[in-house]
């Protein structure tokens, strides 16, 4: 079961939003603030630079966006009005042939916040060469989440709909039995509502800044990995899995062949009825030496 979904916190592993959303396709800045998909985009950037390790580097690097379009300005927009920008932070864009050499040495002392652009979803997104560069880099972008073996150092990762030939390739890698199904046409404009994980993981993140950022494209099923349900919405009388990851101490693939072992929670932060339970076990225990006196 999720770490996040047993109230574990696991130190300073990345916090991780893999949404099934093209929210930027669905918002805009109208000079003064953010509007629907943009808004949401914002208070994700504004809460995985609240929840990412201070050690990393304050840089969002943002992967697969050409410049003047309508997925680079939407991401742009998001992190200038995020706060981030006062905080210290900075944003960088990385783009084709680039994007294998900065993958094979994505770490924390260059990246704060990666953030993976839509693909086949938003006007100047990843194309299927960049989508490639991506997939084939999927134990890197575990390693920076997990902090390579270093839970106090991990990342964070912000990721969007992914539809086409080749879409989550680097997801379903790291996890193996994870579906990503893609909805096709023009998606599906229910409202997207936060779990009680979701709720829990970020703070702030309400259902009404998550409003505009439909149509969604895509949802998650099968084996999350170490990742929690973070936001759903309907699809006829189905309740798909749009939003998945989870706040600081999420690992996106750990315990399976290849991948790191999963982190041990911290003593000081098993949740209160795990307490309640081993003071009632010490309780007993005591009880039975009593009688046997």
């Amino acid at each position: 079961m999720p770490a996040l979904a047993l109230g574990i916190g696991l130190a300073h592993a990345g916090p991780v939003i893999i949404d099934g959303t093209d929210s930027g396709d669905h918002g805009s800045f109208n000079g003064v603030a953010n509007l629907d998909g943009w808004e949401y985009m914002q208070r994700a950037l504004t809460n995985l630079g609240s929840s990412v390790t201070a050690s990393a580097a304050k840089v969002v690097n943002v992967v697969g966006t050409d410049i003047g379009s309508q997925s680079r300005n939407s991401i742009t927009s998001a992190f200038n009005q995020s706060g981030l920008g006062g905080l210290g932070w900075s944003i960088n864009y990385v783009s084709g042939a680039p994007i294998d050499g900065f993958l094979n040495t994505l770490s924390t002392a260059t990246t704060g916040i990666l953030y993976l652009s839509t693909y086949n979803n938003v006007s100047g997104d990843m194309d299927s060469t960049e989508m490639a560069s991506v997939n084939s880099h999927a134990a890197q972008i575990n390693a920076f989440v997990s902090g390579a073996g270093n839970p106090s150092a991990g990342g964070a990762l912000f990721s969007q709909g992914e539809s086409g030939t080749g879409a989550y390739g680097w997801l379903t890698t790291l996890i193996p039995g994870i579906v990503a199904t893609d909805v096709g046409g023009g998606g599906i404009g229910t409202d997207i509502s936060l779990t009680a994980a979701g709720t829990v993981a970020f703070p702030g993140l309400s259902n009404a800044d998550l409003s505009g950022a439909d149509p969604w494209h895509g949802y998650f099923s099968g084996n999350l990995g170490g990742l929690s349900v973070l936001g759903t919405a309907l699809d006829g009388n189905n309740t798909r899995n749009v939003i998945i990851g989870g706040g600081a101490g999420t690992v996106i693939g750990c315990g399976q062949a290849g991948q790191p072992a999963c982190p041990t929670p911290e003593p000081a932060s098993l949740p209160l009825i795990a307490i309640a339970i081993a003071g009632v076990a010490m309780g007993m225990v005591g009880l039975r030496r009593r009688k046997a006196k």
